[in-house]
């Protein structure tokens, strides 16, 4: 019996490297930095009460009114504003490829993990968001800092060194620059979309750019791991 448990621990794993499906159900360990230079370990995985495992994925169960019958044990449900921001287009730009929770794992586990000199997970909101709850192991770039501002420019030259791009003459040098992952608060906010347009604009590499366009509201959904910057 125990051979057969390590046999069918060892083919999960194995299932991971191939299909980032598998992500969901072993979870993803990463390390999330603070403002303030402390790390903290962290396993980001699908939080769902025992309860919950049997509820049935019908219509009368999760579209009934409040998205949840009263069948539905309170635990198994999340309630969300739906009458905030505008529904996002599924591209943020022509070339930039949108992703989704198994994309963002699978980024997290083995391009963060691995190359973090070549790869960032940004969270693009204002800072009070991000504060307040954000995706462990991503970094804050408020879309507000993705392009030039002669009042505040040590932001912008703060996201070019996130980023890992420089300016020589006129030009930008995007030839270290990191794949970079954006994300805001859920498919009716823009912040992540308009962070990717000013990048663009001013010439990053679309084939650099990912997208999560369901951002916050999605990855909470889902029930995954989250962190809070705000004390």
């Amino acid at each position: 019996m125990l051979k057969m448990a390590l046999w069918t621990l060892a083919f999960t794993y194995l299932l991971a490297e191939y299909n980032p499906m598998v992500l969901q159900l072993t979870g993803v360990k990463t390390t999330h930095s603070y403002e303030d230079g402390s790390t903290k370990d962290v396993d980001i995985q699908r939080d769902i009460p025992k309860e919950c495992l049997d509820v049935g994925i019908e219509a009368t169960l999760l579209f009934s009114g409040n998205f949840a019958s009263d069948t539905v044990p309170l635990s198994c449900t999340k309630r969300f504003v739906t009458t905030v921001g505008k529904a996002q287009p599924m591209l943020a730009a022509p070339g930039v490829r949108s992703v989704g929770e198994v994309e963002v794992l699978d980024f997290i586990k083995n391009k963060l993990g691995a190359l973090p000199k070549e790869y960032i997970l940004v969270d693009a909101r204002t800072q009070e968001w991000f504060e307040q709850m954000s995706i462990p192991s991503s970094v804050n770039i408020p879309y507000t800092h993705m392009e030039y501002d002669e009042v505040m420019p040590e932001d912008f030259f703060r996201t070019m060194k996130l980023l890992s791009f420089e300016k020589k003459g006129n030009r930008y040098d995007f030839s270290h620059a990191k794949t970079a992952l954006l994300f805001c608060n859920g498919p009716w906010c823009s912040q992540s979309r308009l962070g990717i347009q000013k990048l663009l604009k001013i010439g990053y590499p679309k084939e650099k750019l990912l997208w999560y366009r369901g951002g916050m509201q999605d990855w909470l959904i889902f029930g995954f791991t989250t962190v809070r910057h705000s004390h």
